[in-house]
C-alpha cells in the first residue's frame, strides 16, 4: 500500500485520470462482456434443455405399450443430426435390458425411477461425445433418461466468449484511447495554469494570463443577453488570473512605494547632509550661524522620521488583532480635537454631536482611530484660511464629518486624495509628504469603515468617516 500511494504521488495528474478513466470503461466493458457470455451460455443451455424435455415427452408417449421392462428406446447418441438418445431404468437393478444399457446407469437414476429423487439433468460423455442428458420418472418403478449431445452448445459458448473476448480487448484498447483523449482535454486549462505560474516564477512578471476558451457574451455587456456558462476548470483559471492582476497591482503599488518614497527622501536627505557638511565647519560659522543650521537639522531630522514612521504604518497594511476593542466614539473624537487645538492654536475647532451618536461604539484600536481622526484634522487645519472655523460632526451611523472652509479640491484632483504621496497643485508649497489622506483611508480600510471626500457647498472640503460592522 506504501508503494502505490508512493506511486500515486509522483505520478503526473495527467497519467492518474487517464489510468482512472481507462479503469472505469474497462470495467465496465469486462463486466457488459461477462453478463453477455453468461446470458448466451445461459441461453444455449436452456434452449438444449428445452430439446431434451421435448424429447423425453415423445419417449414417454413412444413407451406407453412397452409395460415396465427396461429397455434402449433410441442408440443414435454417435451422430451429430441424429434423435435424442433415450432408455428406460428400473429401480430393481436385478431386472436388465435385453440389450445393453447405451447411458450411464448410476444409484441416482435408481433412485429417480423408485421416486426418491427428482428430475435431474447432468454431463456425461458417451462415446467420446460430451452428452447433456435428462433423468426424469417414467412411471412407478421406472425411470426415463433421455440425452443429446452438446457440442454445438459446447463450441457455441466457446465461440461467445473468444468473440466477447475480443470485443472487450477492443473495449479495453478504445478506453485507454478515450481515457487519455480525456485527461489531455480536460486538463489542457490546468497545463495552461501550470505553464503560467511556471513563466510568472521564472519570469518575477505578473504581468502574463492564462487564455480562457471561448465563451458566450455576458448579460448586461450590451452584446447579449444570456449569461456565460463557465465550467470549474474555467471558474479556476478566471480566479488565476484575477489573482495575478492582483499580484501586478500590488508590485506595481510596491514599486511605484519605493520610487515615490526615494524621491521624498531625496530632498530632506541631502538638506540634512549639506547642513551636517556646514555644522562639521563650525569654527567658521557665526553663533547665530550655527544656531540656524542646527535648527534646520533638527526639523529635517523630525520630517524624515515622520515620513519613514508613516512609510512603515502603510506598508503594515494591517490592525494588530489583540489591540481591538469596543471604543467610544464619541470620547475619541473629542480627545483627537482637544490634540488638533493644541497642535493649531491659531484654529478654531468646533465640536458637535447628534442627538444618538454620543453612545456610540466601534470595535478598533484606539490609537489608530486617534491616528486617523488627527490626520483629517490635521489635512483640514493646513487648508482653513487664518479666522476659519474646522466643523466636526459626529453623526449617528455612527459617522464622523470633518468639513474645512478653504479652497476645497479641484474635481481633477478628488479622485487621487487619498493616493500615496500625491499633492494637489495648490498644496505643494504646504509642509508634509503626502502620506495622510492615504494612511486615514488604509486605517479605515482595516476597521470596516469607508473614508470619502467631497466638496462642500459654500466652499471647502468635506471629509466623510462612516463605520459599519468590521470583521476582523
Amino acid at each position: 500500500m506504501r508503494g502505490v500511494r508512493r506511486w500515486k504521488r509522483y505520478r503526473p495528474l495527467r497519467t492518474r485520470l487517464a489510468l482512472a478513466a481507462t479503469a472505469a470503461v474497462a470495467l465496465v466493458a469486462v463486466g457488459v462482456c461477462a453478463g453477455a457470455y453468461v446470458v448466451i451460455r445461459y441461453a444455449l443451455v436452456h434452449q438444449l434443455e428445452l430439446n431434451l424435455t421435448q424429447s423425453a415427452t415423445l419417449a414417454k408417449q413412444q413407451s406407453r405399450d412397452d409395460g415396465d421392462r427396461p429397455q434402449v428406446l433410441a442408440d443414435s447418441c454417435r451422430f451429430l443430426a441424429a434423435p435424442a438418445c433415450a432408455q428406460t431404468v428400473p429401480a430393481d437393478a436385478s431386472r436388465r435390458p435385453p440389450t445393453p444399457y447405451r447411458l450411464p446407469v448410476t444409484p441416482a437414476v435408481r433412485e429417480v425411477a423408485a421416486g426418491e429423487r427428482a428430475a435431474y439433468y447432468s454431463e456425461v460423455t458417451v462415446d467420446g461425445h460430451p452428452v447433456r442428458m435428462l433423468t426424469t420418472p417414467l412411471r412407478e418403478g421406472l425411470a426415463l433418461q433421455v440425452a443429446l449431445r452438446s457440442d454445438t452448445v459446447r463450441d457455441g459458448v466457446r465461440q461467445a466468449a473468444l468473440l466477447l473476448g475480443g470485443v472487450g480487448g477492443a473495449g479495453v484498447l478504445l478506453a485507454a484511447v478515450l481515457g487519455y483523449w480525456v485527461s489531455r482535454t480536460g486538463l489542457a486549462p490546468v497545463a495552461r495554469l501550470t505553464a503560467a505560474a511556471e513563466r510568472v516564477t521564472a519570469t518575477r512578471d505578473p504581468g502574463r494570463r492564462v487564455e480562457l476558451p471561448g465563451r458566450g457574451p455576458r448579460s448586461g455587456s450590451g452584446s447579449g443577453s444570456g449569461p456565460a456558462r463557465e465550467d470549474e476548470i474555467t471558474r479556476l483559471a478566471r480566479s488565476f488570473n484575477t489573482m495575478l492582476e492582483a499580484l501586478e497591482q500590488s508590485v506595481a503599488a510596491q514599486r511605484r512605494l519605493v520610487a515615490d518614497a526615494s524621491h521624498e527622501l531625496r530632498t530632506p536627505l541631502t538638506a540634512l547632509r549639506t547642513n551636517t557638511e556646514l555644522l562639521s565647519r563650525a569654527e567658521r560659522l557665526s553663533p547665530a550661524q550655527r544656531e540656524r543650521a542646527a535648527g534646520a537639522l533638527g526639523r529635517q531630522l523630525r520630517e524624515v522620521t515622520a515620513l519613514v514612521n508613516d512609510l512603515i504604518e502603510l506598508a503594515r497594511d494591517e490592525e494588530p488583532q489583540p489591540l481591538v476593542e469596543q471604543v467610544r466614539l464619541a470620547e475619541l473624537t473629542a480627545h483627537a480635537v482637544g490634540t488638533a487645538r493644541e497642535h493649531w492654536p491659531g484654529t478654531e475647532f468646533r465640536l458637535t454631536v447628534a442627538p444618538g451618536a454620543g453612545e456610540a461604539l466601534v470595535p478598533g484600536v484606539p490609537s489608530r482611530l486617534s491616528r486617523l481622526l488627527s490626520n483629517l484634522l490635521d489635512n483640514a487645519a493646513k487648508f482653513s484660511p487664518p479666522g476659519a472655523a474646522v466643523e466636526v460632526t459626529l453623526a449617528p451611523g455612527p459617522e464622523v464629518a470633518v468639513r474645512d472652509h478653504g479652497p476645497g479640491i479641484a474635481p481633477e484632483d478628488l479622485p487621487h486624495v487619498f493616493d500615496r504621496f500625491y499633492r494637489a497643485e495648490s498644496a505643494r508649497a504646504l509642509p508634509g509628504s503626502g502620506l495622510g489622506l492615504a494612511m486615514a483611508r488604509q486605517i479605515a480600510r482595516a476597521h470596516g469603515a469607508d473614508l470619502a471626500a467631497e466638496r462642500a457647498e459654500g466652499g471647502g472640503t468635506v471629509f466623510r468617516v462612516r463605520f459599519a460592522d468590521p470583521e476582523f
